[in-house]
Parts: structure tokens; C-alpha cells; sequence
């Protein structure tokens, strides 16, 4: 029966067990709270990470390019905490748009690339080039590789 399959499953080491059929937003939204498990705690990360010419106090909300302060808008500055907190990582414009913006509704997922035009205008040496803030068409936006 299905209650054996969770226990069994559960007791074999599984984090989480779902029942067929399963709607998209609960096997999302599970997953999504298993990764915040995992991440490592804040007071594990470096104070300041350096990214080539880019250095980012996560704690301290500044920015650096070539040792000088970056100003960055709200939404810029969170993009980039997101976008840096898992380098080589590719996010959708949805999910960027769901955890940098809190929208967890089908909005208008331009904002995401409006944004990004803005942080590559303010980081990148060549924002038709871009080194930190890269796309992947079809499929979202990374952070380096650098």
C-alpha cells in the first residue's frame, strides 16, 4: 500500500516521498525547501567572495569592481547575491523571477531581463560580451563560469 511505500522509502533515507499524481507546484516547491536545507549556512561562506575584478560582501549588501563600489538598485543587488550564491547554475527567468522578486505568479518575466540589462551595464567590462551574468537561450541565466 502507498503508506508501507513512504515508510519504506522514508526509512531507506529519502527526504521527502510523493504520491502520484502530484501537481508541478508541490514537486517545485518541495524541492525548492530540500535545497534550502542543503545550502551551505551563511557563516560557512567567505565574508567578501572574489570573482575576477568583482568582489561581493554578501553580509555587508556592497559591490566592487576593480576595488571600486558598484551602486547597485535593490533588484540588482539581489539578482546578483541569487545568481552568485550558485556559480554555473542555471535559473529560469520564471524561477529568477519567483525568488529575487517573490513573484510566484506567471508575471511578466521581462522585469527579469530588464534587470539584468541594468547589472551588466554596471559590472561587465563588455555587456555584449558578458562575463559574470551569462544566457543560455531557452533556458535562463548563470553566473560565470569565469
Amino acid at each position: 500500500g502507498d503508506d508501507v511505500d513512504i515508510v519504506v522509502g522514508l526509512e531507506a533515507g529519502a527526504d521527502d516521498y510523493v504520491v502520484k499524481p502530484a501537481r508541478t507546484e508541490i514537486i517545485e516547491a518541495r524541492i525548492r525547501a530540500v535545497l534550502r536545507r542543503i545550502e551551505a549556512p551563511v557563516g560557512l561562506r567567505p565574508a567578501v567572495e572574489h570573482h575576477g575584478d568583482l568582489d561581493i560582501d554578501r553580509a555587508g549588501h556592497t559591490v566592487l569592481k576593480s576595488g571600486g563600489p558598484v551602486a547597485l538598485a535593490p533588484s540588482e543587488l539581489k539578482l546578483l547575491l541569487f545568481l552568485s550564491a550558485s556559480p554555473g547554475k542555471v535559473f529560469s527567468r520564471q524561477r529568477l523571477l519567483e525568488e529575487v522578486w517573490d513573484h510566484n505568479y506567471h508575471s511578466d518575466v521581462r522585469l527579469v531581463d530588464a534587470c539584468v540589462r541594468r547589472l551588466r551595464i554596471k559590472i561587465e567590462d563588455r555587456s555584449d560580451n558578458p562575463r559574470y551574468i551569462q544566457t543560455l537561450r531557452g533556458f535562463g541565466y548563470r553566473f560565470g563560469p569565469l
